[in-house]
């Protein structure tokens, strides 16, 4: 009798049970994810059965993932924690998407943004690109963080976590930054195109090559994720020999790259160059895309201890290659601060002339450095264009849900970018003038974008909800808030300053005066939404940290 009644209380808990998982599912199918307070198990619940009827929908294939080998052996069930030792053997195989991501650190707007630096500034801005690029080492680790705790990136959890009209602005600001940006990658590999064929090709016709050898690169995926990542890191490793090469050949002085390094120092007259210098470094793009390109591994996200182990790699391989991209900053800024600081030229050279100026004062030799200059520009131009094609399919495919193949998601969005691409190629080719007051303006539109990439990571990374045992601590989260205020002020300068010297005319002050309002209040509903300010005060230090598990 007595197993009777327990038999059948058994079996009235798992039909509660399933109704209320049943119900919780539908739940968060219906309203956004910041409302679904469920607990992190039944969470991973639901994304376990969202995962076998969405498999379509992800990122990357199951087939495509690599797979890490021996990596089970983190843990047997989903509650273990257990993290084997470091193995070279593994890390080698996570290594591939903190190249990828790297690359925003190095493309043809940010050697723009260091040679200016270097030839106006001098060595005294080297302090500022260093710990610019550990803040923006800061940002990546978190986008890294969402998406291997989550297995979705940034784009689709936006698109759950706000409200119908809140995810279709962020979906817009993303992608007009995502063109902005596009815009002077392609323009940068135009300009290199041309450097190389000593001018027989004019920039419109270095647009089209690189939209076209843009698909080639992207084929190659098909035969493996890692081919892909061979090539970036051939592009990378093009860009260190071409600028180390240029960085021995005019002898620097090294004191005075020491000092610039450890003694932070700005005047008033480097300050636009130190705000350009840090908005150079962090881009919106590349936290969308960091957060999907983690995915590329096959990782179990129900298993603690391989999440962790994941995340300790990625770490690893993503501060190696952000080191690799300060020290070819390094090398551009010192290069054009030997040559050209003190000089007449400095606040007229850009990428245009810059190839120029430096065979003027070195000469044809051996190897002219006018033809370095363009092979590094050609690798950087090219393969930021193509991490540019990536974080819009993932942007597209994330704020959108569009369920259609890789290479029309692919044709979409380079069709989207290409096409204004060219039409300023045209319109602006008229003159060096020309192409630095469209950089200028594409700068404005990303700066515009900036918060509203890093308030919803830092919004989704601070949620027990979302990232279970994965949530960031209270010391971290402090630390990340203050680095996204400080670039947020940074970027809030930059367009200022720049509004300021263009606003003429009441039509046109009126307007500016309006997008602005807008932009600031709809920071505020963001920041109110993330539930920020109270949640870093009544936290307590010793909740989760960043690299171990329970963030002890």
């Amino acid at each position: 009798m007595n197993n009777t009644q327990s038999q059948q209380h058994k079996n009235r808990e798992e039909e509660e049970e399933e109704e209320e998982n049943r119900l919780l599912q539908s739940e968060c199918e219906t309203i956004p994810l910041s409302s679904c307070r469920s607990s992190p198990t039944k969470r991973e619940h639901v994304y376990e059965q969202q995962e076998e009827e969405e498999d379509t929908d992800a990122v990357y294939a199951a087939k495509d993932k690599v797979h890490i080998f021996d990596l089970e052996s983190a843990g047997e069930g989903s509650g273990s924690t257990a993290v084997p030792p470091v193995s070279w053997r593994k890390l080698w195989l996570f290594t591939g998407p903190g190249l990828l991501m790297s690359v925003a650190f190095l493309d043809p707007g940010n050697l723009e943004g260091d040679l200016q630096a270097g030839a106006i500034a001098g060595y005294s801005l080297l302090w500022l690109l260093m710990w610019s690029t550990i803040m923006g080492l800061v940002i990546q680790l978190l986008s890294a963080r969402l998406g291997v705790a989550t297995g979705r990136h940034l784009a689709e959890l936006c698109r759950e976590e706000y409200s119908k009209w809140a995810r279709l602005v962020l979906w817009v600001l993303a992608e007009l930054a995502l063109i902005a940006a596009d815009i002077q990658e392609v323009i940068g590999s135009a300009i290199a195109f041309k450097i190389l064929s000593h001018g027989l090709l004019p920039i419109w016709a270095g647009v089209v090559i690189t939209a076209m050898d843009c698909f080639f690169f992207l084929f190659l995926e098909n035969y493996g994720v890692r081919k892909l990542e061979g090539v970036f890191a051939v592009f990378i490793g093009t860009m260190g020999f071409s600028f180390a090469w240029m960085f021995f050949d005019t002898k620097p002085n090294e004191e005075e790259l020491m000092m610039g390094l450890l003694i932070p120092k700005v005047s008033s007259k480097t300050l636009r160059q130190a705000v350009e210098i840090v908005g150079c470094v962090i881009t919106p793009h590349n936290v969308f895309l960091h957060s999907a390109l983690v995915q590329s591994r096959d990782i179990d996200i129900r298993n603690k201890g391989q999440v962790q182990e994941a995340l300790n790699y990625y770490s690893i391989e993503s501060s190696v290659a952000l080191l690799v991209t300060l020290v070819i900053n390094l090398f551009v800024i010192t290069v054009f601060a030997r040559v050209f600081y003190g000089t007449e030229q400095a606040k007229g050279i850009g990428l245009v002339n810059a190839g120029q100026y430096l065979e003027e004062r070195y000469g044809g030799g051996f190897f002219p450095i006018l033809y370095i200059w363009g092979i590094g520009l050609l690798a950087a131009g090219q393969s930021s264009t193509i991490t540019g094609t990536y974080a819009g399919q993932f942007i597209t495919e994330g704020f959108l849900k569009l369920n259609i193949k890789k290479w029309l998601r692919a044709l979409i969005t380079r069709s989207c970018a290409i096409v204004p691409t060219m039409i300023c190629a045209i319109v602006f080719n008229t003159s060096e003038g020309s192409l630095d007051t469209l950089n200028e303006w594409l700068n404005v539109v990303q700066a515009i974008q900036i918060p509203f990439a890093l308030i919803p990571l830092l919004t989704l990374v601070s949620k027990e909800e979302v990232m279970g045992t994965f949530r960031i601590g209270p010391i971290v989260e402090r630390v990340s808030w203050s680095v996204a205020v400080l670039v947020i002020l940074v970027y809030g300068y930059m367009l200022l300053d720049f509004f300021l010297a263009e606003v003429d005319g009441l039509l046109f002050g009126f307007l500016v005066f309006f997008c602005a309002a807008a932009w600031i209040s709809f920071i505020i509903y963001l920041v109110q939404h993330s539930g920020a300010i109270p949640s870093m005060l009544l936290r307590s230090p010793n909740s989760k940290g960043f690299f171990s598990l329970n963030g002890n």
